[in-house]
């Protein structure tokens, strides 16, 4: 017994001795508490709007100032008709507002009990089906509150993009920007650290070829079969799931390539600081699940959740590539619409290939 407890006390202390192992152990799960806590949430806030108003009454007036005062709204201001698609289209809001010409007799009517037509109008951008359905809700219950809209009066509702409210419509686009991230990262993440493993890193120091060309060489042909596996994911996204491709099929196929050079580079630059192929995959593998799966906007908008975690969003790249592509492929948008989020993964692909390029120069020498 006495020497089962030394051992339990050698293994202790070892234990406590290794500082990475307590951190990961003491760490993380508090990570993941506050990460899950606060990145999963279903409400919708921030619903951006435009009104359309033809006659702008009292009560349209009050209506849209009890909206604008609302957390769950933020008002962008008052449109014309002929501007409604185009704002919608090009994410400005994700809802827009029609007031009716006599909005005042309406709702008097539908008050009355004698419901001659709709006093409003909501039409909204269901690329995102999940936040449209609650923001439609939301709508609703912001009119009901104020007595314009009746159980007997409901209001007309137009959904723009995905009529249809297909999840499908939202979950591929996310899923894409998961699955080419994971792959390419994995496979380009035990490029480097296999040739110190295998030995064969002397090799490399003896090269004359000049460290760019060593990079671009592993990157090519784990770039290729990335290109097939994109071209079978677009093929089954559209024929087999039925997602729509109503934008720029080229927009999306050279960000999507973009997206590609990024996650290998992102992979190339793990292997530069792995020691080993196992650590490499874990790290490429477990380390960047989590982020992409709770902070990207895949599965929930990261609108909802608190400034820190939308500021840590900013520098996952699938955050960037999952919205444009939703423009791209639900919106109906052309590649000049995503100019911003490729501008973002262009500069993010440049670091890195130039972090991993400095790191295995550290290597080589």
């Amino acid at each position: 017994m006495s020497g089962f407890l030394h051992f339990v006390k050698k293994e202790t202390l070892h234990i406590l001795r290794d500082r990475r192992t307590m951190l990961v152990v003491l760490l993380m799960p508090v990570v993941q508490v506050l990460l899950f806590g606060f990145a999963i949430s279903t409400e919708v806030n921030n619903i951006e709007f435009f009104a359309v108003a033809p006659n702008r009454t009292e009560a349209v007036r009050q209506q849209v100032e009890r909206m604008r005062v609302n957390p769950y709204f933020t008002f962008k201001g008052y449109i014309d008709q002929s501007r409604i698609d185009r704002v919608l289209r090009s994410g400005q809001a994700a809802a827009v507002v029609v007031f009716a010409d006599d909005y005042d007799r309406l709702v008097e009517q539908a008050a009355a009990g004698a419901v001659d037509e709709a006093a409003v109008q909501f039409i909204l951008d269901a690329s995102n089906p999940n936040n449209a359905g609650t923001g439609l809700v939301y709508l609703q219950r912001a009119f009901q509150a104020d007595g314009s809209v009746t159980v007997d009066s409901a209001p007309a509702v137009r959904i723009l993009y995905n009529p249809q409210m297909k999840s499908s419509y939202n979950f591929v686009p996310g899923l894409m920007g998961l699955v080419f991230i994971l792959i390419c990262a994995m496979m380009t993440s035990v490029s480097i650290v296999r040739e110190k493993e295998s030995g064969s890193m002397e090799v490399l120091l003896v090269s004359p070829v000049r460290p760019i060309w060593i990079i671009s060489a592993k990157m090519i042909p784990y770039f290729l079969l990335s290109c097939l596996n994109l071209t079978v994911i677009l093929l089954l996204a559209r024929y087999v799931l039925g997602v729509p491709m109503t934008g720029s099929v080229a927009g999306l196929v050279g960000l999507s390539l973009l997206y590609l050079l990024l996650s290998l580079a992102l992979g190339l630059f793990i292997s530069t600081v792995a020691h080993t192929q196992v650590v490499a995959i874990l790290v490429s593998g477990m380390l960047l699940m989590l982020p992409v799966i709770m902070l990207s906007g895949m599965l929930f908008p990261v609108e909802n959740m608190p400034g820190i975690l939308q500021a840590v969003s900013c520098v996952i790249p699938a955050r960037w590539y999952i919205e444009a592509v939703r423009k791209l492929m639900i919106g109906g948008q052309s590649f000049p619409a995503v100019w911003q989020e490729s501008v973002i993964l262009l500069a993010m692909t440049v670091v890195l290939v130039g972090v991993a390029l400095k790191k295995f120069n550290d290597k080589l020498e």
